[in-house]
């Protein structure tokens, strides 16, 4: 399913151009599951065959990327009061906002390109947790900005190979996020049971 929504929307891409691209992108930055890599690669192959002009496709990408991600992150801040008030005391949800607050710069840049599958959760928890927003898009629009020339270069590099150099990424990327969400939970579970401890402590004390 996913992959004939990515096809329809690469040829509308082909059909119309920059903006659907923006819009693509946007969409994507916004977490439905369209295969905005997917069609980043293939704009890049299809810039270097003389369809598109790769500079005015990048900056329309970018800017569709930044909106989305800036969507997202208003969304955790707006309800981030709904959120503390069922998990605000949750030992689980101290953890992931500590570990967020502690690697808050290096967890926004690396999931823009790295391991984009987090950049949603990433998003969310930044808008809920109270972090700025101004603070939020510097390595939002560095992090986003890396994705594009990498990821369209790939496909500007590679020209008509576009589709195997795709599942190559793709493929890597899942062994990637496999890798680094074995990481997070080792050190959340660290974090819960410290909290857990803390908790009952206080408790005995009282």
């Amino acid at each position: 399913m996913s992959d004939s929504i990515s096809g329809f929307l690469l040829t509308q891409v082909i059909n119309y151009g920059a903006p659907l691209f923006a819009v693509n992108l946007f969409l994507g930055a916004l977490g439905l599951p369209i295969g905005a890599s997917f069609t980043l690669i293939a704009v890049g192959a299809f810039s270097q065959q003389g369809y598109f002009s790769w500079p005015q496709m990048a900056l329309f990408g970018l800017a569709g990327a930044l909106l989305g991600d800036a969507l997202s992150f208003s969304l955790g801040h707006y309800g981030k009061n709904w959120v503390e008030r069922r998990l605000g005391k949750s030992s689980e949800w101290i953890s992931a906002r500590g570990y967020f607050e502690e690697n808050a710069w290096q967890s926004i840049f690396l999931t823009r390109f790295l391991v984009t599958a987090l950049a949603i959760p990433v998003n969310l928890i930044a808008g809920g947790s109270g972090y700025k927003f101004s603070r939020f898009m510097l390595p939002d629009f560095l992090g986003e900005a890396m994705w594009i020339i990498l990821y369209g270069g790939l496909g500007y590099i590679f020209g008509t190979q576009w589709e195997a150099v795709s599942q190559v990424v793709s493929d890597f990327g899942g062994v990637l996020l496999g890798i680094v969400l074995l990481v997070i939970g080792f050190r959340l579970g660290r974090r819960w049971i410290a909290a857990r401890k803390s908790l009952s402590t206080e408790a005995s004390n009282e």
